[in-house]
This record gives C-alpha cells, structure tokens and sequence, in this order.
C-alpha cells in the first residue's frame, strides 16, 4: 500500500493506522521532548521525502538522538506529532516497528555469536522461516563484505566490522524507513569510507534514510538535505549548497606565526574583507569572507608583509559546513553532554569556540 506523499505502508497495517494526509516518509511537527528541567526537544519539525536521505547535524546534546529515540517509537514525545512510514507513531508504534529499522550509536550484536547467527536469530525472531532467514543472511553477509567473517565470533570482529554488521541486522527484513544514529562514530578514515559505500548502496535501493551525525563531511558526502540541530531547534534545513551559500562566498584564512600578530593582522582582513573577521586564538586562525580571488589574496599577503606579521599559512577556501553551524549558532559543532536524558558522556575534547571580531 502506498499512501499519499509517496510513503511505502505495511501490507498489515489497519486502514485506521494509516495517515493519508501527510507527505514523506519520515515526519514531525513541533516534537517537544524534557527530561526533568532539561527541554531536550524544542519544537521540532522534519519531512523526509521516500527515497532520500536526510543529515541531522548537530553535536552532542543538541537534541539528534533523542529525535531518533521519539520517531522510532523508543521514546514518547510530550507533545507535537510524527508520523513514519504513513503511520502515526504515538497511536499505533506496533506498525510503526514494523516498517523500520535502526541502528544506534553502537553496535548492538552478540558477540559470542558468528555474523551468520547474529543475522539468522534476527530473521527468527522476526518470524522468518529458517530456511529464509538462512537465506537472507546470505545476502546480508556478501553486501556488507562479510562472508570471510561470517563463522567467527563477533568479539574477533574490528570496529568496523561490528559496525557493518550491526547495519546488516538492521536490515534484516528490509525496512523501508531506516534510522542511523551516528553509525560511523568512532570509526576510522578508512572503516568510515567503507561505511559511507554501503549507505549510498543501501538508499540506491529505494530505502529512506535519516542520518544523524557530528561530523560535517559526513553530512556532506551523504544527505540529500541536511537539517541543523541546536538546543533542541532546527535552526536550518537545505541542501549542502544552500546551507553554505548563506554564509556567503570565497574567504581568506590565515594562521599567524606569532600570537601577538593577531590584532594587526586583523585590522589588515578587515581592511580586505567583506565581513566580520573570525578568529581562533588557540590555532592562530584568522578567517574573513572576501571578493576578489587570487588577485586579493596576493594584496593581502603584500600587506601582511609590509605590516612585519609573520605568517605560517594563508589561502582561499569555499565555505563548509562548518562555517555553516558557526554563522548559525555562534559556536562551532563541539560535543556537549548526552541528549537522551540518560547517561551523559565526558567531554575530552579542548574547547574550539571562536570569537567573532566585528
């Protein structure tokens, strides 16, 4: 059954489950979500067109996971609505269930199990035959390149690995809708790539996809349109271009060798710039929106030298998403404390705010 809006319903679901007025796959209207004094979800609204994928950006405690947590039936909302798959999630989350398939910011397979087990218990509870469960792990194995591992315990499995085969199980009985919690945090360069190839394959087939992440070139790589989490808000939604193209176009960075060089080093990019100057003091960074290309960027290294400031890198760049988030929110899309109202996380990193020189 299809609904209107292009939204793939359950052949099982009752005709009273389905909501036939709403478009995409995947949507919320005002989704509001506290923990105690915490309003950890602010009014949230998303639509998500079949077939797509959508980037929720944002770092830690914004609000991604606890959206993840309302739509996949986890967690109630109290108040605001959401619908997934044609079907409302707070009335019938049974239906829902049925249509989806998540997976969380870590994998969640037993690991005294092979790859093939994991699979094949999945398919069992979900009431497959064990000749088609059998069947289906098959399949899930060759896609997600883990025949070789498949009759290892999961414990002898790398990080990537687990990953691959934590998505494999969610895909077990081929969702239309699926949820990915920050899949590939933790994962390196390469584990991540591997990940990236498998997602694209994945909504390539059909599947609707809402990503949540914290790095802004998955974001990039990945989403059809992007929405920009913060405090609980969407602040922004678009595609990648949109989103950058708010910040306006080519900029000037430059690190300065010396500390004490950064407010003459200002007052030449303001001199050059067409807007506010951002600066970081930990990395020396200096950055300013520019018009002009190479010809301004020879200008302004004729004037820094002319001025004595030492410089140990300077150059033209395309805004990215990270200039995005800072435009948008004053900060950039540093980690902060778990948003599910749950256990909160220690947060290692330094801090990366910037400071903004008008």
């Amino acid at each position: 059954m299809v609904c209107r809006g292009g939204a793939h319903i359950p052949d099982n679901a009752h005709p009273d489950d389905v909501e036939t007025h709403m478009p995409g796959a995947i949507y919320a209207e005002g989704l509001v979500k506290t923990f105690g004094d915490v309003r950890a979800l602010d009014g949230v609204d998303l639509d998500v067109p079949e077939g797509t994928v959508l980037g929720l950006l944002g770092p830690n405690g914004a609000g991604k996971t606890t959206t993840v947590r309302c739509l996949t039936t986890l967690l109630r909302p109290d108040s605001g609505k959401a619908v997934v798959a044609g079907v409302d999630v707070l009335r019938h989350p049974d239906t829902v269930r049925r249509s989806i398939g998540l997976s969380g910011q870590f994998a969640a397979v037993d690991e005294y199990l092979t790859g093939r087990e994991n699979l094949q218990m999945v398919g069992q509870l979900y009431q497959m035959k064990a000749k088609a469960a059998k069947t289906r792990a098959e399949a899930l194995l060759e896609q997600f390149h883990l025949t070789e591992a498949a009759d290892r315990p999961t414990k002898t499995y790398s990080g990537g690995m687990r990953r691959r085969l934590d998505l494999a199980a969610a895909l077990v009985v081929s969702p239309p809708v699926m949820f990915m919690d920050e899949p590939t945090t933790g994962l390196d360069p390469r584990n991540r790539q591997q990940l990236w190839e498998v997602i694209k394959q994945l909504v390539s087939g059909g599947t609707t996809l809402l990503l949540t992440t914290q790095y802004l070139e998955e974001a990039d790589h990945l989403a059809h349109e992007i929405a920009v989490v913060d405090q609980g808000r969407v602040i922004a939604k678009g595609t990648s271009d949109q989103l950058k193209a708010r910040t306006g176009g080519e900029r000037v960075e430059v690190v300065v060798h010396e500390r004490e060089h950064i407010p003459t080093a200002v007052e030449v990019l303001r001199a050059f710039g067409k807007g506010e100057t951002t600066v970081e003091e930990h990395t020396r960074k200096l950055t300013v929106p520019v018009t002009g290309g190479a010809k301004l960027l020879a200008e302004v290294i004729r004037e820094l030298d002319t001025r004595g400031i030492e410089i140990d890198d300077i150059g033209l760049r395309r805004p990215t998403l990270d200039d995005v988030f800072l435009s948008l929110t004053g900060h950039v899309a540093e980690a902060k404390e778990e948003d599910n109202g749950e256990q909160g996380r220690e947060d290692n990193r330094t801090d990366s705010r910037k400071e903004t020189v008008k």
